[in-house]
């Protein structure tokens, strides 16, 4: 399996998320509230399934499994502010049987500036039998698509 996306980082396993700061991310200051920093690591973990063929939604209807965040580990390094530019990085740190860690920054990109680390965070995702909310593996199908990520990694 070939990932090609203009998200997928050509140096490593990353993917990549364009994030826009909107008056609605911030508090009364323009400064992004800290909870939405979740908010926009989640997207990029979403989308990134999406771009390896995995709709979160699909998933739950055709499969009854779904992804939820057992454990989240968050550093605040700067302020993201109204109208920044971001970019929301997701990684693989580890994958087991029934889970998935992921590794996962954001970074305010400036035309002019060097990239700058904002935030960065660990975050567990649980793979669930939906009906029951009962910890299941992660589908073969799934972990074969990041085994042949990560194959594809090493290989560049």
């Amino acid at each position: 399996m070939s990932v090609q996306s203009s998200n997928m980082s050509r140096t490593d396993r990353t993917f990549v998320w364009p994030v826009r700061v909107y008056y609605e991310d911030t508090d009364a200051g323009g400064v992004v509230y800290y909870a939405n920093y979740l908010r926009f690591m989640e997207r990029a973990r979403t989308e990134w399934l999406r771009c390896l063929g995995f709709d979160q939604a699909r998933l739950v209807q055709e499969r009854g499994l779904l992804f939820a965040v057992r454990s989240v580990k968050v550093d605040y390094l700067r302020p993201a502010r109204l109208d920044d530019m971001l970019e929301v990085t997701a990684a693989i740190g580890s994958m087991g049987r029934a889970s998935l860690q992921f590794a996962q920054t954001v970074v305010r990109t400036a035309t002019g500036s060097a990239p700058e680390l904002l935030s960065r965070g660990e975050v567990k995702i649980a793979c669930l039998d939906a009906g029951s909310f009962r910890p299941r593996s992660v589908p073969d199908d799934i972990l074969e698509a990041l085994s042949a990520l990560e194959a594809e990694t090493r290989e560049r």
